[in-house]
């Protein structure tokens, strides 16, 4: 299993911009097959923090998420709204509480 993470920072007032934009990829992300998870959080101290976790089944699935038109899109559409460039950081799965 692949994990990426990736945080971003909207500018000052630009917030429920950038929130608008990133929660309007999730339903056609859903429909990936090979992405497992793929969540969006706001950090509860800075309203303009954004953190994706995404996990995947594969690099295959990786590199699918990232060839689609849709989020291609969001990342030409948002740069104006980001304080900051993303922070990307992949992970290997290596252990999970089993719920």
């Amino acid at each position: 299993m692949i994990i990426l993470v990736a945080a971003m920072k909207a500018k000052q007032g630009r917030e429920a911009e950038l929130e608008a934009a990133l929660k309007s990829v999730i339903p056609k992300v859903e429909l990936e097959k090979g992405t497992l998870k793929y969540v969006l959080h706001r950090e509860q101290d800075d309203a303009g923090q954004f953190l994706f976790y995404e996990k995947y089944a594969d690099k295959e699935a990786l590199d699918f998420h990232g060839s689609t038109p849709y989020l291609k899109e969001l990342f030409s559409s948002i740069p104006e709204l980001l304080a900051e460039e993303p922070s990307v950081t992949l992970y290997e799965e290596i252990a999970a509480a089993k719920k």
